[in-house]
């Protein structure tokens, strides 16, 4: 790819638009060259939105990978950070948060989603890169999976250390994940992670170690890819998950509370009743071995859908495996970890979804 010579710092600067929450009103321009020494007509135009975490987070020095503070630098100091991203798009950053990962929220992720929609709707866009914290970037994710229709790129990235650290990995995950979003071969794959060298999708991919570098992983379904010299190369054809759902979000502003509930030896049964009557219209059970829960937690629970009309959905608590449903009145969640489980139940239950349907959202065998 052609090199571009800058005349100065500032011409690394992008355009950041700081958007306010929860709905901000969004314009889309063209992009305009003729005031931009950077811009390259021949580059596809990818657009940054970042969300904070810890490719953003800033520690005391240089070795703390831990109690740092996430969310601490804005996108155009991570975009700044990658030079090498001007030989391979024109990028745009647009901050639409800058938290930790935990303090993401269903009307944030909804604002997420919908800017991202209308960006990708946009014919001067050809994909889309989201910077997230990683604790719930699976969450964040999966949800953009279920409520994006594009086959434009979608690709989210994070890091497992802050970007003071030594070694620092957010720059080349952000460099490579960039290069992914502009890449032809990422279209048509549904939304995708990227970090350590891996390319993974979102619908399976979850993270398995809370430290680690290589923590994303789908085990059982494997990886969509890898990098060599940033370059993205895809072991099979573009392709969707099984079961995988649409949902239309364009005009949501809020989704039903759903909670998770965690079952071990002798479970509080009364915990179940407490998250009802705090609001929840859903919960999903991330139960002992292939979902399983305690009899009287079961009897709880059924009265629970029978009294309250309760949507419930049984996971579990191990790291891979297919649930099946307990009863005719729950729901099994085959595949999808808890923290999935949920989001799908919150958008099936916004969605209005009677039992047939959710069951069929849950419980297909492929």
């Amino acid at each position: 790819m052609q090199k571009l010579i800058l005349p100065s710092l500032l011409a690394l600067l992008p355009r950041v638009l700081a958007l306010p929450s929860p709905f901000p009103e969004y314009q889309l321009a063209k992009r305009d060259s003729s005031n931009s020494t950077h811009y390259n007509a021949s580059l596809p135009n990818i657009t940054i939105f970042a969300t904070g975490g810890t490719i953003a987070g800033s520690a005391s020095s240089d070795t703390q990978t831990t109690g740092y503070q996430a969310g601490a630098l804005g996108v155009d100091v991570l975009i700044n950070a990658v030079p090498a991203l001007l030989n391979v798009s024109n990028v745009k950053g647009i901050q639409v948060s800058n938290v930790d990962s935990s303090a993401i929220t269903p009307t944030l992720l909804l604002n997420i989603s919908q800017q991202v929609q209308a960006e990708l709707d946009s014919p001067y866009c050809q994909g889309v890169v989201i910077t997230h914290g990683t604790d719930t970037l699976e969450e964040s994710a999966f949800f953009l999976d279920l409520t994006i229709r594009s086959d434009k790129p979608v690709v989210f990235v994070g890091s497992m250390r802050p970007a003071t650290a030594i070694s620092a990995d957010g720059p080349l995950n952000l460099l490579e994940a960039v290069t992914l979003a502009a890449s032809p071969s990422a279209k048509g794959r549904g939304a995708m992670i990227v970090l350590n060298d891996r390319i993974a999708s979102a619908f399976y991919t979850t993270k398995t170690n809370a430290n680690d570098l290589d923590t994303f992983k789908s085990v059982e379904t494997g990886f969509l890819g890898t990098f060599i010299d940033v370059k993205p190369i895809f072991y099979f054809q573009a392709a969707q998950p099984i079961g995988k759902q649409y949902f239309n979000v364009s005009t949501t502003t809020a989704l039903p509370q759903v909670d998770i509930l965690y079952g071990y030896q002798l479970l509080n049964t009364a915990l179940a009743t407490a998250a009802v009557a705090s609001g929840a219209k859903g919960l999903v059970l991330a139960g002992v071995g292939a979902g399983g829960w305690t009899d009287n937690g079961t009897q709880v629970i059924d009265q629970l859908i029978a009294q309250q009309g309760t949507a419930v959905v049984y996971s579990r608590r191990t790291m891979d495996g297919y649930v099946e449903p307990r009863n005719a009145a729950s729901y099994g969640g085959g595949f999808l970890n808890p923290q999935k489980a949920r989001i799908l139940l919150q958008l099936a239950l916004n969605a209005g979804y009677g039992a047939d349907k959710m069951r069929a959202v849950f419980e297909y065998d492929g």
